[in-house]
């Protein structure tokens, strides 16, 4: 029997009762649907899923699809990302690493995912865990002369000036990168297209920039509201246990890994991203 349970009282769902391999109800799939638009993130323990399971679950939610690292897209199902750091004939098989500061997944891209599914199939025994924070909470928590403040501006994001800030050890961007990796703005505060309800969207650490504020004014508040938005009330540390799935909500959730032995232990995830709105299933 479906039971959902919440993971904290400032975030998630935890749904039990349900192998995510077998059909699930209208019924019971509106009730999940709406516990993931309403609380951020979902967590399902002890499921086994194959690639083509992973894929079939993930579109229940919405539109899958690939966006980023190609060469780490699982053969089978290019849908799936790899995240690991096994390697096989020499060559690793998935990326080792990403995303150890908060973030929303494709933040830089004019239309961001709506979200993401995470799979864990083997993990370590210390490390390689994933935080969450919910951003509808954040930006309800903020003082009303705050949202006022905030309310029409729209904050500039830019990969090129990210990388230091979210990859110290890579390469600076090279001259093609930078020409392709253009500055999009968004707003600083998000209204889910679903719930109608506000979050706040102002990335990690990395100090953007606000249109046209200057920037001795901008940095201030956007480090203010970085900094606000990854309170302990609003945020949950997930252990990873083997057959473990997350499923966070873009729209309203950042997230971040940490790291783990990367030299003596193996961690392998399976990733797919939701690009769009649930899609309805025909009538039977």
């Amino acid at each position: 029997m479906l039971e959902l349970r919440p993971i904290t009282d400032g975030i998630g769902t935890e749904v039990r009762g349900i192998d995510v391999t077998q059909d699930i109800s209208d019924k019971d799939f509106d009730r999940i649907y709406e516990a993931w638009i309403d609380t951020t993130i979902l967590l399902f323990r002890d499921q086994r899923m194959t690639p083509a399971q992973h894929v079939a679950f993930t579109r229940r939610f919405g539109e899958v699809y690939a966006y980023t690292r190609s060469q780490f897209n699982q053969d089978d199902h290019p849908e799936i990302l790899v995240l690991s750091n096994i390697v096989k004939d020499g060559k690793p098989i998935g990326s080792p690493y990403s995303g150890r500061v908060w973030h929303s997944d494709g933040a830089y891209l004019e239309r961001p995912p709506v979200g993401s599914m995470l799979y864990a199939r083997e993990v370590p025994p210390v490390g390689g865990d994933t935080s969450f924070s919910n951003q509808f909470g954040a930006y309800a928590a903020l003082p009303e002369r705050v949202k006022e403040r905030i309310a029409d501006l729209q904050v500039v994001i830019s990969r090129v000036r990210s990388r230091p800030y979210n990859y110290p050890d890579r390469p600076a961007p090279t001259a093609k990168e930078r020409a392709e990796w253009v500055d999009v703005s968004h707003p600083m505060v998000k209204v889910h297209e679903v719930s109608g309800r506000k979050a706040l969207n102002v990335g990690g650490n990395v100090p953007w920039e606000i249109v046209g504020m200057p920037q001795e004014e901008s940095t201030p508040l956007i480090t203010f509201l970085q900094e606000f938005a990854v309170l302990p009330r609003f945020t949950y540390r997930h252990r990873w246990r083997a057959g473990d799935i997350i499923l966070w909500d873009n729209r309203s959730a950042m997230h971040r890994a940490s790291p783990y032995d990367e030299t003596r232990t193996r961690r392998l995830m399976h990733r797919t991203t939701i690009s769009g709105a649930r899609v309805e299933r025909p009538a039977a």
